[in-house]
């Protein structure tokens, strides 16, 4: 049996054939596309994915859940070596010093939309209660163990000053006058370990308000990116190094004084503390509740250092 062959034209065969300058083009921008979309870092990726998630988002405007899974997708994929960091660097070496170590600040971008930035800190260093007013924001932490504490407000509580348990009802601190009275108590504040100072007769502080535990656990990288919202999801949250750890920060839209997103700090105070007409809670669910008292800055040191990871690309 035969097997029928068609021999190539050699004429033909011979013929180069040179694209147009239409298809070169075309050619070299999906190439260069490729390249690109190749050598995009996990940062750049994060950069691009934030900025399309906040795009259409302002104050107390919540990201959609189509967009808030996106960029939890890449947070949950973030690595300490994706921005540089090592547990072996100085930010995170334990201090001897008794005073509450200091934390830094690695910048990595900020407009007026979102924001980006990596808390860095030593054991036992602490990011006091503060809230997050009109935002969305997400927080990855990229390696060690971390305790946070959060709460919300809770809807419809009285916002009056609250009266204090066990004490008499019109008390002021005093001044020392006398060698004879303690200058121990002089200028004496409430401390979350003596939210009421103990020798002295208080006021109830003003400003207060009913606040229920949102989260108040550890957590361990690699753990899922954590999420609160402008009025839910733990507004109001507290970090504590357990051990050394840094934690990554998207916020959108940030802090901004003159649109009213100021950064506000609280002392927590036990819900048993202080009682208030019209407020009760079961006995077992006192723990679950706290008194929230708004307070100047704390002692607390922020170090801005220069980011050393991958650079961002700005478009």
């Amino acid at each position: 049996m035969g097997v029928e062959t068609t021999l190539p034209n050699r004429k033909d065969n011979n013929k180069v054939l040179h694209p147009s300058p239409e298809e070169t083009n075309s050619i070299s921008k999906s190439r260069k596309c490729r390249r690109r979309h190749r050598k995009m870092s996990p940062v750049q990726k994060l950069y691009e994915t934030c900025k399309a998630v906040f795009s259409s988002c302002g104050a107390g405007i919540i990201p959609s859940s189509e967009d808030i899974q996106k960029l939890c997708s890449v947070l949950d994929a973030m690595r300490p070596v994706d921005v540089g960091l090592t547990p072996e660097l100085p930010y995170f070496r334990p201090t001897t010093a008794k005073r509450t170590p200091p934390i830094t600040y690695l910048h990595l971008f900020e407009c007026d939309k979102f924001s980006m930035g990596i808390f860095c800190l030593p054991p036992s260093g602490v990011i006091p209660l503060h809230n997050h007013p009109g935002m969305t924001v997400f927080s990855k932490l990229l390696f060690g163990t971390m305790h946070i504490k959060s709460y919300d407000w809770v809807v419809d509580a009285p916002e009056k000053t609250p009266t204090i348990e066990n004490q008499q009802p019109t008390i002021e601190i005093q001044q020392p006058t006398t060698a004879n009275q303690n200058p121990a108590i002089e200028n004496q504040k409430p401390t979350p370990e003596n939210p009421i100072p103990s020798q002295v007769n208080a006021v109830a502080p003003p400003a207060t308000r009913l606040a229920k535990v949102k989260v108040d656990a550890d957590f361990t990288a690699p753990c899922d990116t954590k999420i609160l919202y402008p009025a839910d999801g733990g507004n109001m949250h507290c970090f504590t190094a357990v051990t050394a750890c840094a934690v990554l920060d998207v916020l959108g839209p940030p802090y901004c004084d003159p649109n009213g997103r100021h950064c506000q700090y609280y002392l927590d105070i036990p819900f048993s503390q202080f009682t208030v007409d019209g407020v009760s809670v079961p006995e077992e669910e006192k723990e679950g509740y706290a008194w929230l008292q708004e307070i100047e800055k704390p002692d607390l040191a922020v170090v801005g250092a220069l980011y050393g990871g991958p650079q961002i690309q700005e478009k």
